[in-house]
């Protein structure tokens, strides 16, 4: 896998960082772009191995070609066990794409009569790291190669039993293809392809440009770099509150997020609430707890006041659309749960004692009345760790009479081992109060994208290993 040990890694899911335009290759450049980057063929008994770009009828060999990666890290490596071949998150890394009509593929369209395609990477030289992987459709990897596997020249040495490549069905095209570097520099990647008893090597050449210490921020957790492509933000600390705002009639439910200045309404489907271990907590002795569970056992609590390090979630009408717009209370109902345990939503009143407005583990749905101009804040228990999905509901009367609601989700990542990288976009991690970048893992999950949307078969790719 990418070590520790390597220069600085990466990963990263389709749009490109904030703020940032596509870029294009150079002239004379190859683009690889929608191309068909690893493209096999076989004519007169000979495997053929090329480059093939968008549109062309034809492949060059690569060889005689220099690639140039993305002028500037394409993001960092994710918080998600399924990219841990890639290294420690956070990392920045460069790709092998420059953001404009598509992400490359390997193509076997052209081999004629074999019903695989075996493709090695022989070796890799370069100042850094090399990996490549596919994305399916739901934003999963598929790992390809890896620099650092003991099936290339940049062996560990520990003897794992890891991919020493892969075999591609013949007759079809895999898009989504991600090939990513961990320092600039020039790289030069050689690979294999074997079919049909006969072979074909071919050297790519690929310079990975130094970023500016202006992208390299970007890339780690710069405010700059607030949003990926798929927009998706994770909040582990500071203020956020869930509220509706109320537009040419219709109501809609969003999340306010105290973390810029002025502060931002967001869509819930494009934020996750991180809940950390530094929430974890044994549920309290006494009777008027009981509904947490056990005294002793061990929740995730996200308290009514505000804690550094803890994700302070609250509800509010104060939105002047909704101050203006509307009369009487705000019914906000929980439609559902779904999650590995129960979620509680409480108040301490002014002598201690619990007041429970929401428990899951009751008869769904309930509700509560909020008034105008209310901001509040609750407690938030959590029985058990994993991801939940709380369906809510906000339902108001407009100053015309009619009844207006919205229905969104609400996401919760709880304990430090479940993961935000689920979702199909890029993320960022607030944290300590300061939003920063955790992976623009939209270039990731777009791939994924990039198949649906363009109907290209998938392939199927079994990793090879070596005996051990």
């Amino acid at each position: 896998m990418i070590r520790s040990t390597a220069a600085a890694t990466a990963a990263a899911l389709l749009a490109l960082l904030p703020g940032a335009a596509p870029s294009h290759a150079a002239p004379g450049e190859p683009d690889v772009d929608g191309a068909d980057l690893v493209s096999v063929s076989t004519e007169g008994g000979k495997v053929r191995l090329a480059f093939r770009e968008r549109g062309a009828t034809g492949g060059t060999d690569p060889d005689r070609l220099r690639f140039t990666a993305r002028a500037q890290p394409v993001g960092a490596v994710p918080a998600d066990a399924a990219f841990d071949f890639l290294g420690r998150p956070g990392r920045p890394v460069w790709a092998l794409w420059q953001g404009g009509h598509g992400f490359p593929s390997i193509d076997t369209t052209r081999v004629r009569d074999a019903g695989t395609v075996s493709l090695d990477l022989v070796g890799v030289e370069g100042p850094g790291s090399f990996a490549a992987y596919t994305v399916s459709p739901w934003g999963r990897p598929t790992l390809l190669f890896d620099s650092d596997s003991d099936s290339a020249s940049a062996s560990d040495g520990d003897g794992g039993d890891r991919a020493a490549g892969v075999e591609v069905r013949a007759g079809r095209r895999t898009g989504g293809l991600v090939w990513l570097f961990d320092a600039a520099g020039e790289y030069r990647v050689k690979l294999r392809a074997t079919a049909e008893n006969t072979s074909d090597e071919a050297t790519y050449v690929v310079n990975v440009p130094s970023a500016t210490p202006a992208q390299k921020t970007a890339a780690t957790g710069a405010a700059s770099a607030a949003a990926s492509a798929a927009g998706v933000r994770v909040i582990a600390d500071g203020h956020v509150d869930m509220g509706p705002q109320l537009s040419g009639g219709a109501l809609t439910i969003r999340l306010k997020d105290d973390a810029t200045s002025p502060p931002t309404w967001r869509e819930p489907a494009d934020v996750i609430l991180k809940v950390t271990d530094k929430a974890r907590i044994e549920v309290p002795a006494g009777e008027g707890y009981a509904f947490l569970g056990t005294a002793g056992d061990p929740i995730h609590l996200l308290p009514q006041a505000q804690q550094s390090g803890i994700v302070w979630p609250g509800w509010n009408t104060q939105h002047d659309s909704v101050v203006k717009g509307t009369r009487g209370n705000v019914t906000w109902r929980l439609k559902s749960v779904a999650g590995p345990g129960a979620v509680k939503l409480f108040l301490t009143g002014s002598f201690g004692a619990p007041e429970v407005i929401f428990d899951s583990a009751e008869k769904l749905p309930q509700q509560l009345a909020i008034a105008p101009n209310t901001h509040a804040h609750g407690n938030w228990a959590f029985t058990k760790p994993g991801r939940y999905r709380l369906s809510v509901e906000m339902t108001a009367t407009t100053t015309a009479g009619e009844t207006v609601s919205d229905t969104k989700t609400l996401t919760f990542a709880v304990g430090d081992s479940t993961s935000t990288g689920e979702t199909g976009g890029g993320s960022e991690t607030q944290s300590g109060g300061l939003a920063s970048t955790g992976t623009n893992i939209a270039f990731l999950a777009a791939a994924g994208v990039v198949l649906l949307a363009t109907g290209t078969a998938a392939v199927l790719i079994t990793r090879r290993r070596r005996p051990s």
